[in-house]
């Protein structure tokens, strides 16, 4: 049977975090999976961050034949170049004026 790269959707209503998986290509979205290769936050808050992936595992997969759906390849070339998919910009920290003595 063929093996995919996909994810699996978690969380809760309005708070998605996804698993990137290897599976049996017949198999459901969220059903059984061979192997968990990482995770996907497109909603990070605080210090939670975007995604953390596996990538050595990923590439042992690809290697055996493990075919990416078009999102987990996005994801996993996002993960190899280290970049992340959004910027937040600084925020201005305003200057507080010390009193003078």
């Amino acid at each position: 049977m063929a093996l995919k790269i996909r994810m699996q959707r978690h969380g809760g209503k309005g708070a998605p975090v996804y698993r990137l998986v290897v599976c049996e290509s017949a198999t459901r979205r969220d059903g059984r999976f061979v192997e968990i290769l990482g995770i996907y936050n497109p909603k990070p808050r605080g210090k939670d961050k975007e995604h953390m992936l596996k990538l050595d595992r990923i590439e042992l997969w690809l290697k055996i034949g493990a075919k990416p759906s078009d999102t987990a390849r996005t994801l996993i070339s996002r993960a190899r170049k280290g970049t992340p998919a959004v910027v937040a910009s600084p925020t201005p920290v305003a200057a507080e004026a010390a009193p003078t003595a």
